[in-house]
């Protein structure tokens, strides 16, 4: 029998390496960048055409590369960054493994002019599928250009699974980001398809924030710095009340390099544990300095993940860092005994003789079961008390009341709308509205409690379900059209959903970089709604429902929607909202449904409610 162990051509090695390092466009855009960082660029300009598909092209002024290093940075583990393997554990630089640009060339058609700003002629290489197409100097400018064309060209496979352009752009920006984020001394520009997306000029860390996402950041923004002998931390935090429903801006490096660790974001989550509902994530741009000896970042090929020699103790630093940063700026109640040193020079102080104390007086003949009434006296008792007498009785019996009561079993939660004898009609007009979150109705079974949120919610997401599939959805026009700029990501993927959100009943349309005017709304949604708020919690809702979820893009646009569209827990209803209500809930595919899976209708029959009294 012949041996079957072959050793693989060197062309397949590269094309199975390549596939690890280089996922999708923005894996090459991020190692491109990376390396032009460590040639020490202070100016990196990223063109890409149809989402980095067709082109991928950086230009730096870095250091450049030699004749001879300019063919050499295309072989396997090829670098200039380490000597020994004790050099993994002192690593300041963003690459190391010497395996990208081999990667690329593996996969794509690569033209690289690069030159040296001691040289007078640069060097030209042409490489396609790992071979050498042609080598030989060029006049250039000094500094390094890579143009990266039709990746994945000689693996159709995976560029078969490549996504649509809007989204592989947008994964492209968020590379883009999480680099210019991490170095804002060094002026970025990022176009695509011959629209300038980002124009970033060297700045302080705050402004390249705000000109990353947006003038409103302005005002998000905490500036958090902490020392200790294990790590440095600084960075800003986002105030509370703009916590968002997603993760997306949410930044963590360290020594510049951008991580992903769930267990450093739940020590800031901690931080905001009793600032922010449970469903909201707070923004932070937060850089850890620490001695490249007690981290290992050779974990994972995106070098996204690192090892920690004491992580308990980097938790415990950046959770109370956060709290302290969120207390010194007046975000969290604090008690500050110094402060009211500050008032000595105020207050006049009162000689012992001034000082008159209070006089009390009393009603002798006062009889507190007296049922008579004189002016001047305290309020007479009678049967039953006065109304807020009354009512203070009956909250304290509510208190108690509630601390005896159970809740209901499982098989007493579920009713059956299709039920002839249970089906309640608007007409009935027994309907009444309880702590402005419930709506109660008498049925002949018992009774049934209705979530007025939940049951709004659902009418909605049916009615604009309806409409993204038959494109029929109403307008009304606003009397002042609004102007919104959005983060590139945001404005990226609002193009992508234009369609879907006119179909809607929204009226929008570009109006220059990263903007759009609305100029019209969903009918169904009040004259009185703030327009700028209401799209930007729509594409918020979207993403966490899309992403997170994993849902259709229709269902996940519905259902955010609703969300921002449905009456609130605590509305007051009149007696027609109820009765339209429940008319449009029973007309519902699913009334008995919510958004979030549970139930919207809970009965309670007149024998499990007589038990109450009986025990």
């Amino acid at each position: 029998m012949s041996d079957i162990i072959q050793l693989l051509p060197d062309s397949v090695a590269n094309q199975i390496a390549a596939g690890e390092v280089v996922q999708r466009p923005a894996s090459a855009v991020k190692e491109l960048i990376e390396n032009s960082i460590d040639a020490g660029a202070s100016t990196i300009r990223l063109v890409v055409k149809d989402a980095g598909k067709s082109l991928i092209q950086l230009i730096d002024d870095g250091c450049g590369m030699s004749l001879t290093d300019a063919r050499m940075c295309f072989e396997r583990h090829a670098t200039s960054k380490i000597r020994k393997a004790g050099d993994l554990f002192s690593i300041r630089t963003m690459g190391f493994r010497g395996e990208a640009m081999a990667s690329i060339a593996a996969i794509a058609q690569v033209e690289l002019k690069t030159r040296r700003h001691e040289d007078e002629l640069g060097t030209s290489v042409i490489i396609e599928g790992s071979e050498i197409v042609n080598h030989e100097p060029v006049m250039c400018p000094a500094g390094t250009s890579t143009c990266v064309k039709n990746l994945f060209y000689n693996t159709p496979g995976r560029r078969n699974f490549l996504k649509s352009n809007p989204v592989e752009l947008r994964h492209i920006i968020d590379e883009f980001q999480r680099v210019a984020l991490a170095h804002p001394e060094i002026h970025f520009t990022f176009h695509s398809d011959g629209s300038e997306v980002f124009h970033l000029p060297k700045s302080t860390l705050k402004q390249r924030i705000v000109h990353v996402f947006g003038n409103s950041y302005n005002q998000k923004l905490v500036p958090l710095q902490e020392e200790t002998s294990i790590i440095s931390v600084s960075g800003y935090i986002g105030k509370p009340e703009f916590a968002k429903k997603t993760r997306g801006e949410q930044f963590f490096f360290v020594n510049k390099r951008f991580i992903k660790d769930p267990y450093l974001n739940n020590a800031i989550l901690n931080a905001y544990r009793e600032l922010l509902p449970a469903d909201s994530y707070p923004l932070y741009v937060l850089f850890i300095e620490i001695d490249p000896s007690h981290i290992d970042i050779n974990v994972h090929p995106t070098k996204t993940e690192i090892k920690y020699q004491d992580d308990k103790a980097i938790y415990a630093i950046i959770r109370s860092s956060v709290k302290r940063s969120l207390g010194q700026y007046n975000i969290t109640p604090t008690i500050d005994f110094d402060q009211e040193t500050g008032f000595n020079g105020m207050i006049t102080p009162i000689k012992e003789e001034d000082i008159v104390p209070p006089q009390i007086s009393f009603n002798p003949s006062f009889n507190p079961f007296s049922n008579n009434s004189s002016s001047g006296s305290a309020e007479a008792y009678v049967p039953g008390g006065s109304y807020k007498q009354r009512s203070q009785r009956w909250d304290s019996l509510y208190e108690i009341l509630e601390g005896q009561r159970e809740e209901p079993r499982q098989a007493e939660l579920s009713i059956s709308v299709e039920d002839n004898d249970e089906r309640v009609s608007a007409s009935d007009g027994q309907f009444f509205q309880l702590h402005n979150r419930l709506i109660l109705s008498p049925i002949k079974s018992g009774i049934m409690l209705i979530d007025q949120q939940a049951a709004h919610e659902r009418i909605l997401y049916e009615r604009f379900l309806e409409q993204l599939e038959t494109h029929q959805g109403l307008s009304q026009q606003s009397l002042f059209p609004q102007t919104v700029t959005l983060p590139p990501s945001d404005f990226e993927l609002v193009k992508e959903l234009m369609s879907d959100i006119t179909a809607l009943g929204f009226q929008i349309r570009e109006f220059g970089k990263n903007t759009f005017i609305i100029e019209g709304i969903p009918a169904e949604i009040s004259l009185n709604v703030n327009e700028i708020g209401m799209l930007e919690q729509l594409i918020e809702g979207f993403k966490y429902d899309f992403s997170e979820l994993k849902l259709q893009k229709r269902d996940a646009l519905a259902r955010s929607m609703a969300r921002n569209s449905a009456i609130k827990a605590g509305s007051s209803l009149s007696q027609e909202e109820m009765n339209s209500l429940i008319d449009e809930l029973f007309a519902c595919q699913k009334p008995n449904l919510s958004l979030s899976g549970k139930p919207v209708i809970v009965k309670y029959s007149i024998e499990t409610l007589l038990q109450k009294f009986e025990k």
